[in-house]
């Protein structure tokens, strides 16, 4: 009976220690697109960001296709294409977006909580910043549903409230902007993101100092 504790123990030990092994080089994939992805939209003047997207949604579709059921590669894929549909701009930048969708629709499908619901916001701010019919598939009404859902999901991060912020500050809600814009500032740090953490609070700050010069 004890060897066959012992023999059931050994077992579950070497399947967690098989699993840990699988995880790292998905956990090192994304850490590297994040910091990419930082590097490019943090550091790199406007004017040659679309290049760098360019070369960085390469490397994202090589770990797409290394890792297609996991939810955090799909966020991250869908996140730097949707930067790369920004800085290109145009017409021609509507069908990086609709790919971007397309990746974050199918995280949620696989693990809605991953990235503590980054798709849910990832999603939400596509619907908002992308044109409307006949143009594009922007949607006022799915953006807010995805962002609360973000928010819901991740209610002190500092992407889900600043996200959250810019819409209403779009929508001429600057009250309730700044409410969430300020939130956003108190987000605790997040473990290797110092560099993305840093460039979202300039935007906060940016965002903020806009509305005061505007007043409510």
């Amino acid at each position: 009976m004890m060897k066959q504790m012992i023999r059931a123990g050994a077992g579950v030990l070497a399947a967690a220690a098989f699993a840990a092994a699988q995880a790292a080089p998905v956990d090192d994939t994304v850490s590297q697109l994040q910091q990419r992805w930082a590097e490019i939209k943090y550091a790199v003047p406007q004017g040659a960001q679309e290049q760098r997207y360019a070369g960085l949604a390469a490397e994202a579709d090589q770990a797409r296709s290394r890792y297609p059921d996991r939810a955090e590669v799909l966020i991250w894929h869908g996140i730097i294409v949707a930067s790369y549909a920004g800085a290109k701009g145009g017409l021609g930048a509507l069908g990086l977006a609709k790919d971007a969708r397309k990746d974050f629709e199918e995280a949620l499908k696989i693990d809605p909580k991953a990235l503590s619901g980054s798709a849910y916001t990832s999603l939400g701010s596509l619907y908002y910043q992308v044109p409307g019919w006949p143009i594009g598939f922007g949607d006022d009404k799915k953006a807010v549903e995805y962002l609360k859902q973000g928010l819901a999901a991740n209610p002190d991060g500092i992407d889900a409230n600043f996200f959250y912020g810019d819409y209403l500050f779009r929508k001429g809600d600057k009250a309730g902007a700044e409410q969430y814009l300020r939130k956003a500032l108190q987000a605790p740090p997040r473990p290797g993101r110092k560099l993305a953490d840093d460039g979202r609070r300039r935007e906060i700050e940016a965002l903020l100092a806009k509305i005061g010069a505007q007043g409510k």
